[in-house]
């Protein structure tokens, strides 16, 4: 589990095909590895991928099929900049929002906009996708934390401040490029509740229901 709140950017060094999967070799920035160890999760831009091997300025991940697949991390090459986050500790403070590392599609940028200090982004994503997006909701690009500044049809707006550009590669975006999308984690639990709630003979969502599903405590109680 993530917060969205990036560490730092690293650099991708090294490609290496393996079948239909890859291996990729990350030069750290400024990430600190000191309590790193094998079979860890950082998230690459994103993705939430295990640590394979490390040393105090680098380490390596491997990509499945399924994560090339879905993400923009199959188009990428050596000397891209990618965005780090080491996996949330419980004790961590909760900076942005509950983000998984599960990419759950690629959208793209079709607007950006100078606002003084400020980039103003439309972006597109996929039909099965916008409805998990909300006004002030959280969605998380690239594997930065975002909020919802407005939606319509297909596209959402976010705002980022200029600490964000400095920090992540959003800054680097253009119209027409592919990143990593995110949706929010919890309007993917509330919509599988609906679902099961609209089957026959379920009874509708009840409190009982939220309360066998993990949320809140249930009348017996």
């Amino acid at each position: 589990m993530f917060t969205g709140i990036v560490a730092c950017v690293g650099h991708i060094t090294q490609l290496v095909r393996r079948g239909d999967a890859m291996r990729l070799g990350i030069a750290a920035g400024t990430l600190d590895l000191g309590d790193v160890a094998l079979g860890d999760s950082i998230a690459v831009s994103g993705p939430c991928l295990t640590v394979v091997e490390f040393d105090k300025h680098s380490f390596a991940v491997d990509v499945s099929s399924e994560t090339l697949a879905r993400t923009t991390l199959g188009a990428r090459k050596v000397g891209d900049p990618v965005n780090l986050e080491k996996a949330l500790r419980l004790t961590d403070r909760l900076g942005g929002h509950l983000v998984s590392g599960h990419i759950d599609g690629i959208g793209t940028v079709v607007r950006r906009e100078s606002l003084a200090e400020y980039i103003r982004w439309v972006v597109r994503v996929p039909a099965d996708l916008a409805h998990y997006l909300a006004f002030k909701g959280s969605v998380a690009i690239d594997g930065v934390s975002l909020t919802v500044n407005g939606v319509d049809g297909d596209t959402f707006e976010v705002l980022t401040i200029p600490h964000t550009l400095e920090r992540t590669t959003l800054g680097h975006l253009v119209a027409g490029a592919e990143v990593n999308i995110e949706v929010d984690l919890i309007a993917r639990y509330i919509e599988r509740l609906l679902s099961r709630s609209a089957a026959p003979g379920a009874g509708g969502l009840t409190l009982e229901a939220l309360a066998a599903a993990g949320f809140g405590a249930s009348r017996e109680a």
